[in-house]
């Protein structure tokens, strides 16, 4: 039996790098206005789902 990933992470922006660590692609913004822009972008980019995770952190999922 084979199992096949249907969820997972894309990527990890944030303003505080303190909250992610590796095993995907990671985004450091020095600002908000900054994060919110990289997350719309590769929300669209990567064709995956932006979700916000607290005021510091979002991250892009492939459902």
């Amino acid at each position: 039996m084979s199992s096949v990933l249907e969820k997972y992470i894309l990527a990890i922006i944030t303003t505080d790098e303190t909250k992610a660590a590796g095993g995907t692609a990671i985004f450091i913004c020095k600002t908000q206005e900054e994060m919110h822009f990289y997350a719309k972008n590769l929300e669209a980019i990567l064709d995956g789902i932006a979700h916000g995770i607290g005021e510091d952190l979002y991250i892009i999922v492939k459902h």
